[in-house]
């Protein structure tokens, strides 16, 4: 079993911030991300990590810049130790697979949610929304027959807030115009569904469905760019086609089993988090590693 690496110190440059999974160092005109083992659940970030997790993300990340590069540019720069800065080699047994150098970005602030499938918290609010007669979430019209998992017709664009520090909100496309323009909505908007096309259809030959995933886009030099991580478990649910069931939960190649793990305990979902038994993040690593596999290959 991997090294589990809960926290980065890289004394050279400046650390920016310290996210849920991510260490971000600040290198001038370019950012350092370190992807950690840390684990969230429920928005807060468990005690112990799940080994080799940082090195998945990272590995799924690169996958995909390459994979959409004809859809969108992106704020790669390189994710090999050796064309990182000098001063940075000595951390060579931390940054290597868990890293990459990325061009800044002016962050457009919103997160670019598509759904291909219905369920998570549009499938809360659609429960809700139907218990009032009504089968419209956030300006989409629903079927009235639609159950959870179900597919949808065609793949929607659901945008949410962007909150660093706690549970971002689903809002309406218009509401997204007036949170960020009219024109960089619609940038937003048309590039999240080509992406999602592109990369959902792969992901079927390979057996596994993309339920939804979420994307961040920013400005560089006048140019509409894909940054953050892309497609990776913690970003997306994805389902085995083997075992898709509609109607129900579906099992996903993520944190699910900590998530189970979580909510059989007599826990408010409030920091300090429990610390997870070893079959728990066992389990968890097995899914991120397969998923990692199934659909790069490594």
């Amino acid at each position: 079993m991997s090294e589990i690496v809960l926290k980065t110190d890289i004394k050279e440059y400046p650390l920016m911030v310290r996210g849920k999974v991510r260490d971000v160092y600040d290198l001038d005109d370019k950012l350092l991300f370190v992807a950690s083992d840390r684990i969230s659940a429920f928005d807060v970030v468990m005690p112990n990590g799940i080994p080799g997790k940082g090195k998945v993300l990272t590995s799924m990340s690169l996958f995909w810049f390459d994979f959409l590069s004809d859809v969108i540019e992106n704020h790669l720069v390189s994710a090999k130790v050796d064309e990182y800065p000098e001063v940075l080699h000595k951390y060579r047994d931390v940054l290597e697979g868990r890293s990459m150098i990325v061009t800044k970005a002016d962050r457009v602030d919103c997160e670019c949610i598509v759904r291909g499938y219905i369920s998570g918290s549009m499938w809360k609010e659609l429960k809700k929304e139907r218990e009032h007669g009504s089968n419209t979430v956030h300006g989409f019209d629903f079927p009235p027959d639609i159950q959870e998992s179900g597919k949808l017709a065609e793949a929607i664009f659901t945008p949410s807030t962007k909150n660093d520090n706690g549970h971002d909100e689903n809002i309406s496309y218009k509401q997204l115009i007036d949170l960020i323009g009219e024109e960089t909505a619609k940038l937003c908007k048309e590039k999240s569904l080509a992406v999602y096309t592109k990369a959902a259809d792969y992901a079927l030959t390979k057996g596994i469905i993309i339920a939804d995933t979420k994307f961040e886009f920013g400005f560089k030099d006048g140019r509409f760019i894909l940054i953050d991580e892309v497609l990776s478990p913690d970003s997306s649910r994805f389902w085995p086609v083997d075992k898709y069931e509609v109607g129900r939960g579906q099992d996903s190649f993520d944190k699910q089993p900590i998530r189970d793990y979580l909510d059989r305990l007599d826990w408010n979902k409030k920091p300090p988090a429990p610390k997870l038994p070893d079959e728990v993040v066992n389990a968890s690593a097995k899914l991120y590693a397969e998923v990692e596999k199934l659909l790069t290959g490594k």
